[in-house]
């Protein structure tokens, strides 16, 4: 568990380096629960916003770590994981810049996080959102909104470990990075920050089925490899096609 919050009153977990931003210029804004906040409102925001940078690696928060704070990710990628009793690990989902973590129905997390890549974050107390979400009607609609994503994506999640073969996982699995990149790439290029062994603990495979799969799909041309951290899709249609052809 967490060392607890010290004089300042900073968050958990987070180490001391601090990332200097505005709220106003903030580069995810659009996509960011802040998109909800009016101008007119931006002091109120900043005023319970606190700026931290997280290392890669670094842990953000435990399951069952009591919730003080909820975080706004500025960049950077992160993921969620949920530890079963043997000890093993099943990856639930990865976020990225402008995604929202840490709203829980009690006092505690009920997933654990942690930085895949160096990562900036909006850290808000809770105590404080609530009395913005309160105040601003519209934050309290984005936050439903990126609720029902959430919804989705485990949903979905639930469908590639129940339903599909490793081949399918990995190719859907792919297909969602490519259409959920900000901006869209025009060249078909998927960037993967997570390790192999995430990206198996995700899909409910093995890191030795996950690596044969991509050889696999290399060796068809359905993609390319330029590195360990990149997939460029060749030809993007044929993917989808091949994607739901198994």
């Amino acid at each position: 568990m967490s060392e607890p919050n010290d004089m300042t009153g900073q968050p958990k977990r987070v180490p001391s380096g601090h990332a200097h931003h505005r709220c106003d210029q903030c580069d995810v804004r659009h996509k960011a629960m802040c998109a909800a906040v009016d101008v007119a409102d931006n002091d109120r925001l900043a005023a319970i916003v606190s700026h931290r940078d997280v290392a890669p690696g670094q842990v953000i928060f435990e399951e069952g770590e009591t919730a003080d704070y909820a975080y706004n990710i500025s960049s950077g990628e992160v993921r969620l994981y949920k530890l079963l009793p043997d000890g093993r690990r099943q990856i639930t989902g990865f976020l990225a810049s402008g995604d929202f973590l840490g709203l829980v129905s009690d006092d505690a997390y009920a997933y654990g996080a942690e930085a895949i890549t160096p990562v900036e974050l909006c850290c808000m107390r809770l105590t404080n959102l609530e009395r913005l979400i309160a105040d601003i009607p519209p934050v309290r609609e984005k936050l439903l909104d990126m609720s029902h994503d959430e919804l989705a994506a485990a949903q979905e999640q639930m469908l590639l470990l129940g339903r599909k073969t490793a081949r399918e996982k990995l190719l859907s699995f792919l297909l969602v990075r490519h259409d959920h990149a900000d901006p869209q790439p025009e060249d078909g290029t998927v960037h993967l920050p997570m390790s192999r062994t995430d990206i198996a603990d995700y899909l409910g495979l093995t890191i030795e089925t996950v690596s044969r799969t991509f050889t696999a799909l290399r060796d068809e041309g359905l993609i390319e490899l330029p590195d360990t951290h990149t997939v460029r899709f060749p030809d993007i249609e044929a993917v989808r096609d091949a994607a739901e052809a198994w």
